[in-house]
């Protein structure tokens, strides 16, 4: 039995469960609508927390080809201004609100930018529900609790009661085993209507483009850098192959394979995102603002010996460096739109970060946002991430829609939470397989600037894949 330490405060109810790891509880409500886990791999800092929830009482979606007419930022806004709850002391931050996918064509809601030619799986721009109940979990302290609010209940004695019911509903299932996977059916794949070629040496992985298209395409990138269009693109390339495999299951892989503190697993419904993202978009707790851009990258050596070189020839790169301080500068831009004057400090600019494939570049640049905006404000003022564009960010943009050809969907996207106290923390969606249609697609790709190399970036590129193609067999 799990130990449960049962209080209320106001009408919400926290129950202690200690004892269930987050992968457990997220295999137990794996039937549930729009299962959310938020995975961190962190057991120290403010990312070291993990949340479950899914069934939310309100959904929000929006095509990628009607966020212009639609404006689905400015509705959930809308949405979240009548459901403001203060955060309960003591436990970790998201305590329910709304959580779930921001696609990289929301941008479109903020700028006129051209169309990609192509959007062959129609992945929802936005997929956001509206959750008022979460597991939270504190790897730090080992501690987890089950947060039920009661909302959208306005009325405390109603709301107590909701709580109460929600409860029980998510206890009853937490103590049972783990449960179907509702994400996963096998069917005939749809039609990919983009470019494809076979990848030498990846049976079944097919790319929209070829070696020699993709060299051409960086040196196009090249052109327009020295043309002065702009002085960095991040350029990407997808990749397709067949889902063999649950989702359930291929995260289980992913998340083993490749530890991440801004994980995330995510059902929208006829697509699942499971993502091993390495880096924050931006954070929001009270008014203190914090983005984290990785730009610059090595893959792991090895031995011992390998890998400590290359980590120092990451450090001492001219070229990354100054990528990186590119997109510091530009996101320093982003946040004075929304934060107050002489507020924005560069805490920490081109530090050595290690994961399990590659070395990363990482700078922190934090605000404080002005007393009269939201999350919503800050999010619309810096999405989508610089450090996923290039600089500056409209025309990189534009460029980006005619080299790749293809819409991103949930690829430099984010996914994260904004509580219902006002507080948000999402995560850049790099590293993200997406699953439906039968099919896995994933991007992969990096910073493209003056002095790069068309053959070291497509290197590069599949450095970033390899973890991802090795999540996908057994």
């Amino acid at each position: 039995m799990l130990g449960k330490i049962s209080r209320t405060d106001e009408a919400t109810l926290v129950e202690d469960w200690t004892g269930l790891t987050a992968w457990e509880a997220c295999r137990r409500l794996a039937d549930l609508p729009h299962l959310l886990f938020l995975d961190s791999a962190r057991t120290t800092g403010p990312a070291r927390y993990s949340y479950v929830t899914a069934d939310p009482f309100a959904w929000f979606e929006c095509a990628a080809n009607a966020v212009a007419s639609e404006r689905p930022l400015r509705c959930l806004q809308t949405a979240l201004r009548k459901l403001c709850l203060p955060t309960l002391p003591g436990l970790p931050p998201f305590q329910g609100g709304a959580a779930g996918l921001f696609g990289y064509e929301l941008g479109h809601e903020m700028e006129r930018l051209p169309q990609p030619a192509v959007n062959d799986f129609g992945v929802p721009a936005l997929a956001v529900g509206l959750y008022d109940w979460v597991l939270a979990f504190d790897q730090q302290q080992r501690r987890a609790w089950l947060i039920s609010t009661g909302l959208p209940l306005a009325e405390a004695s109603r709301r107590a009661a909701r709580a109460a019911q929600r409860a029980d509903e998510v206890r009853r299932r937490l103590d049972r085993g783990p449960a179907a996977d509702v994400g996963w059916r096998r069917e005939d794949a749809c039609p990919v209507r983009t470019p494809s070629y076979d990848v030498p040496g990846l049976a079944g992985v097919a790319s929209n483009f070829s070696r020699a298209t993709y060299l051409a395409a960086v040196r196009r990138a090249i052109d327009y850098i020295h043309a002065g269009d702009c002085f960095q693109v991040n350029f990407a390339q997808r990749l397709v192959t067949r889902q063999r495999a649950s989702p359930l299951e291929i995260y289980e892989r992913l998340r083993a394979r490749n530890p991440a503190p801004f994980a995330a697993y995510f059902h929208l419904g006829e697509f699942t995102i499971a993502s091993a993202s390495p880096e924050r978009f931006v954070r929001l707790s009270g008014n203190e603002v914090e983005t984290r851009p990785i730009k610059g990258t090595r893959p792991r050596g090895y031995t011992p010996e390998e890998d400590l070189a290359r980590a120092e020839e990451l450090k001492a790169s001219t070229k990354d460096r100054a990528e990186n301080v590119m997109i510091v500068d530009l996101l320093r831009n982003d946040l004075g739109r929304v934060c107050e004057f002489g507020s924005i400090r560069v805490t920490a600019l081109c530090r050595l970060e290690t994961h399990p494939f590659v070395h990363h570049l990482v700078s922190d640049i934090c605000g404080r946002l002005r007393p009269e905006l939201d999350a919503i404000d800050l999010l619309r003022a810096a999405f989508p991430g610089g450090s996923v564009t290039g600089a500056p960010k409209i025309r990189s943009m534009e460029i980006i829609a005619e080299l790749e050809g293809v819409a991103r969907g949930p690829y430099c996207g984010c996914l994260g939470f904004i509580g219902f106290d006002g507080s948000m923390d999402t995560n850049i969606l790099i590293r993200t397989l997406v699953l439906g249609r039968g099919w896995v697609h994933f991007a992969v790709g990096g910073g493209i600037v003056a002095d790069s190399e068309p053959d070291r970036e497509y290197a590069e590129s599949w450095h970033k894949a390899e973890g991802l193609l090795r999540s996908l067999s057994p």
